[in-house]
C-alpha cells in the first residue's frame, strides 16, 4: 500500500474545485511530488495528460505551447468540458513562466476549462518566474523533506536510523546495505540535483566548485566555519562572494544552507560566520559518515548527527510557516581555555517573536549559552531538546508550528 502524504488532500480538493488558479507543487528532488500527483489522478475522474520536461531541450519554450494545444485539441475531439494538464519539471524550460502565463490567460479569456498543475524542484521554481510572471494566477503547495513520523509510518525506520539516514523515501529500503545506500544518494539524488536543478537553472560559472562546496558543506553540517577557512579546502575557490552566492543557490534547492548568527543588527547578521546545515541528514551521512555503528557509538560524532537532525527538522517548514532560523554564539572574553563560548544551537524568529533551542546529547556538556541568551534577548520561549529536556523523538515527531505558535 502506498503511503499518502498530507498534501494529497490539499491537491485533490483544489483540482476538483472550479477552475480559478493553477496549482504548483514545489519541493526538492525525490520527496514524492510525481508520486503524489499520480495518487491524486488515480482518485479523480477528470481526463488528464501528464507531460515531463526533463528530457526536453531547455531552449524549446514552444514545447509548453505544443502540449497545451494538444490538451485543448483533446478536449475538442472528445467533446469534453473539463481537462487537466500536468507539467512536471517545468522550470527546466527557458522562459517557461511567460509561456505558461500566455496560455493560461488565453484559456481564461476563452473560458476554456483547462486546469493546470505544475511541478518543480524547490524554490528555484519560485525564483524563476512564479512571483513575477504568474502573480495572482497560482496557488503553491510545498512538499518538504520527509519527517520522522512519515518515515516511521511508511518504512518502519527507528529514531536512530532517521537521524543517521535522513528522510529520503526512495533509498529507505537500502539502509541495511550502507555502501549501496550511499552510492544511491550520491549518484541518483545529489548528482541530478546539482547538475540539473542547480547548474541548468542558475548562472554557475564554476560547476566543479559548486559541487566541491556542496560536498564539503554537507560534511560540516551543524558546525560553524568561516567562508575564508572553507576556501582553503577548495580548489579554484574564487572569492568569498562567489561562495556565498553558491550557498544561497544550494539553499534555494533545499539542499544545504548557511545559518547566520542571531543579532539585533542586520548588518552583523549578514557578516557573521556561517553555521552549515543540511536540509536532510542523508546528505551529512553520505559525505561524512563512517558507518552507522561507528558513528552511533562515538558520543561526539553522534552529537553532531543529532544536532543536524534537529536543524533539518526546523528548516523543513521555515518557508511554509514564514520563520527564520539562526544560531547564536558569544565568544568567551576570558583567556582560560576551560571557559567555553556561550552558544545556542538554533534560534527561530517569526513576526518578531523569538524561540531559542539548545540540543543536548553526547557532543558536549551543559554550557551557559541558553541562560545567557534568555537574559540578553528575552525570547518568547526557550527549551532543551535531548538530555534533560524534550525527548528527541517527541521533538522530531511534532509539527514545527506547535513550537512557535
Amino acid at each position: 500500500m502506498e503511503y499518502i502524504r498530507k498534501q494529497f488532500d490539499t491537491l485533490k480538493e483544489r483540482i476538483l474545485e472550479p477552475r480559478k488558479f493553477m496549482q504548483v507543487l514545489a519541493g526538492p528532488r525525490q520527496v514524492g511530488k510525481s508520486t503524489l500527483v499520480d495518487q491524486v489522478l488515480a482518485q479523480v475522474d477528470i481526463p488528464h495528460a501528464v507531460e515531463v520536461a526533463d528530457a526536453v531541450d531547455p531552449r524549446d519554450s514552444d514545447w509548453i505551447h505544443r502540449v497545451w494545444e494538444a490538451a485543448r485539441a483533446t478536449m475538442m475531439f472528445r467533446g469534453i468540458g473539463e481537462y487537466l494538464l500536468v507539467i512536471d519539471e517545468v522550470q527546466k524550460i527557458e522562459n517557461w513562466s511567460e509561456v505558461v502565463k500566455r496560455e493560461w490567460d488565453a484559456d481564461t479569456r476563452s473560458r476554456v476549462n483547462l486546469k493546470v498543475v505544475l511541478l518543480g524542484s524547490s524554490r528555484l521554481l519560485l525564483r524563476k518566474g512564479l512571483t513575477e510572471s504568474l502573480a495572482g494566477r497560482y496557488e503553491l503547495i510545498r512538499m518538504p523533506h520527509w519527517s520522522l513520523r512519515e518515515m516511521q509510518d511508511a518504512f518502519g525506520v527507528t529514531l536512530d536510523e532517521y537521524i543517521y539516514f535522513g528522510g529520503y523515501p526512495g533509498p529507505a529500503h537500502l539502509i541495511k546495505d550502507e555502501r549501496r545506500w550511499r552510492k544511491y544518494i550520491k549518484d541518483s539524488l545529489v548528482a541530478p540535483a546539482i547538475e540539473k536543478d542547480v547548474v541548468m537553472t542558475s548562472n554557475i560559472y564554476k560547476p566543479a566548485l559548486m559541487k566541491q562546496l556542496f560536498e564539503l558543506g554537507c560534511g560540516y553540517s551543524a558546525e560553524i566555519l568561516s567562508l575564508t577557512k572553507l576556501m582553503g579546502q577548495l580548489q579554484d575557490a574564487g572569492n568569498v562572494t562567489t561562495l556565498a552566492g553558491y550557498l544561497e543557490i544550494l539553499n534555494q534547492c533545499a539542499l544545504l544552507t548557511a545559518l547566520q548568527k542571531y543579532t539585533n543588527d542586520d548588518a552583523r547578521k549578514r557578516g557573521s560566520i556561517p553555521k552549515y546545515q543540511v536540509y536532510n541528514n542523508a546528505l551529512l551521512t553520505a559525505y561524512k559518515g563512517r558507518g552507522f555503528e561507528a558513528d552511533r557509538t562515538d558520543t561526539r560524532a553522534w552529537g553532531r548527527w543529532v544536532e543536524s537532525a534537529v536543524g533539518a527538522h526546523l528548516l523543513s517548514m521555515a518557508e511554509e510557516l514564514d520563520y527564520e532560523v539562526y544560531y547564536w554564539r558569544e565568544p568567551s572574553r576570558k583567556k582560560d581555555e576551560n571557559d567555553k563560548d556561550k552558544e545556542v544551537d538554533f534560534i527561530i524568529v517569526r513576526d518578531g517573536e523569538v524561540t531559542a533551542i539548545e540540543v543536548k546529547s553526547g557532543r558536549r556538556g551543559m554550557n551557559s549559552g541558553l541562560p545567557a541568551f534568555v537574559e540578553a534577548f528575552h525570547p518568547k520561549r526557550s527549551f532543551i531538546v535531548g538530555t534533560g529536556g524534550v525527548s528527541l523523538e517527541d521533538f522530531l515527531g511534532c509539527e514545527v508550528e506547535t513550537l512557535i505558535g
